[in-house]
């Protein structure tokens, strides 16, 4: 199976100049659990998750005046659509992260998640058809 059969192809792109609490709340409002950071000013693309927002709350942030790009991640991990679902698992079981960012030309065209995988893999294990 490949990435491209699992990934979400619908993501959200925040600048580095949003608040965590404005971050938080797209997040929370699409239930997704990370965010695919664009900054213009500097090369690369991040990547701002869940895990992100809850460690800097629980240092004392202030979710209003911290912004994304103090906590963004720039030495992201990418793969393609093409990559299969087991090297994107291996990815991110190798490197710690729940997400993987899909790039294609040279952008973001989705991002594949640990429960993404799950999805793929536990009727595919039971000899169902994969849910859509």
């Amino acid at each position: 199976m490949l990435v491209r059969d699992a990934m979400s192809n619908v993501i959200l792109t925040l600048g580095p100049a949003h608040t965590l609490r404005q971050a938080a709340g797209l997040m929370a409002g699409r239930r997704i659990g990370a965010a695919v950071v664009l900054d213009p000013d500097h090369c690369g693309i991040g990547i701002l998750t869940e895990r992100d927002i809850l460690n800097s709350i629980g240092a004392g942030h202030d979710p209003d005046r911290e912004h994304v790009g103090a906590h963004t991640t720039n030495n992201v991990v990418f793969c393609t659509p093409e990559a299969t679902v087991l090297d994107a698992a291996e990815a991110m079981a190798h490197g710690g992260f729940r997400h993987l960012i899909v790039l294609e030309d040279g952008g973001p065209v989705g991002i594949v998640s640990v429960r993404d995988v799950i999805r793929c893999w536990a009727p595919a294990r039971r000899g169902a058809a994969v849910p859509a």
